[in-house]
């Protein structure tokens, strides 16, 4: 099986171009390669291919554009997708540029979109929540992160898909 994961650069972590595979470093520095060295050095006899689609800065919005290409032209059986820390992040860094940001309203659309077009060729997707390390729950942008993350877990709930609370985990920590 090929399991593609997808997202910004939580993701990418400096992998590989065109495509994130391979040797010498191909997957990247993150948690892509942390997930490959967990699925060989634990379930080997599963053979799995992982490839790292990350790119840097992308928003929900840029993986919609390249979605074709980065994900259903690459045919995987599994896929994974992190993505909402940029589009949360241009509401702050960039406030006197409002088409960079992503609102919440297109941002569950289009990830709705993303796994309704997906969901029909894999044999499963992982959704894993966008995270902002921010122990202060009342900070404006973490509960923006939190509020898309809440849309994360709706999409899982509304497709049956496999969900990953990753704020949840960091705040444990």
């Amino acid at each position: 099986d090929k399991l593609v994961m997808i997202g910004d650069s939580i993701t990418d972590t400096d992998r590989a171009r065109p495509v994130g595979e391979g040797l010498f470093g191909g997957l990247g520095q993150g948690y892509v390669k942390i997930a490959d060295a967990l699925l060989q050095t634990s379930y080997p006899e599963l053979g799995v291919r992982t490839v790292n689609m990350g790119i840097s800065g992308n928003t929900v919005r840029d993986l919609k554009a390249r979605w074709q290409t980065d994900v259903l032209d690459l045919q995987p059986d599994w896929l994974s997708i992190m993505i909402g820390t940029n589009d949360v992040w241009r509401q702050y860094d960039s406030p006197l540029m409002p088409e960079t940001h992503v609102y919440p309203e297109e941002y569950e659309a289009t990830l709705n979109e993303l796994v309704e077009r997906t969901k029909p060729v894999v044999k499963g997707i992982v959704l894993m929540t966008p995270f902002y390390i921010e122990p202060n729950r009342s900070d404006a942008m973490r509960r923006t992160m939190d509020r898309y993350g809440d849309i994360v877990r709706r999409t899982a709930e509304r497709h049956g898909t496999l969900f990953a609370d990753t704020q949840a985990e960091f705040d444990r920590l």
